[in-house]
């Protein structure tokens, strides 16, 4: 009986994380019941403690103003996050380095727009325990095109308008994204182009 069950909860988590039927599904005609009130791309639920604890570690460089406490929350992880090509070797110089302010103080400004609106919850790896990843703004994770006007204010208040312009004409996401796996693990923090 468990076996039997096992394909229907993979198929529903399935379009919980993407609004869709997998393919198989989609070939065979079947359909699933339309849902009373669209999937939220943003996650507004409890975070795992681990996830509150890193997000807080960071947060704390933030409120500081001193982007050297990051520090604390990179030696945090067993592996160093991604941090783009030019911020692996010294993270915190490279951000001082592409300040505006030469001390860090917009990347930590970065982080706390971020931050400060909701994760998408993503489904990503194969242990149970740890799959999910927290991927900040949920924007990174929805088409630039598809966005609803609540959504573009959202874009708004994390990039300027010039980018969010190019962005939506490019169809893609080219700005700042943070993941945090739900073991506490700090996944990325990067520009993507």
């Amino acid at each position: 009986m468990a076996s039997l069950c096992a394909p229907l909860f993979v198929t529903g988590g399935f379009w919980l994380v993407h609004d869709h039927p997998p393919a198989a599904l989609a070939q065979t005609g079947e359909k699933r019941a339309p849902s009373a009130a669209p999937l939220e791309r943003a996650f507004h639920g409890e975070l795992p403690q681990s996830v509150i604890d890193m997000r807080e570690m960071i947060l704390a460089a933030v409120h500081a103003g001193d982007i050297s406490m990051l520090e604390d929350a990179i030696e945090w992880n067993e592996i160093l996050p991604d941090f783009g090509p030019e911020g692996q070797a010294d993270p915190i110089s490279y951000w001082k380095r592409i300040s505006a302010d030469g001390q860090g103080r917009e990347v930590l400004a970065v982080l706390a727009n971020l931050l400060a609106l909701p994760p998408a919850r993503l489904a990503i790896g194969r242990d149970p325990e740890n799959a999910i990843v927290y991927v900040w703004p949920y924007l990174s994770e929805v088409l630039p095109h598809a966005l609803s006007p609540a959504e573009e204010v959202d874009l708004y208040r994390l990039v300027p308008v010039a980018e969010a312009r190019a962005m939506l004409a490019a169809k893609k996401w080219s700005w700042w994204r943070i993941a945090i796996g739900a073991d506490g693990t700090w996944h990325t923090f990067r520009k993507y182009e």
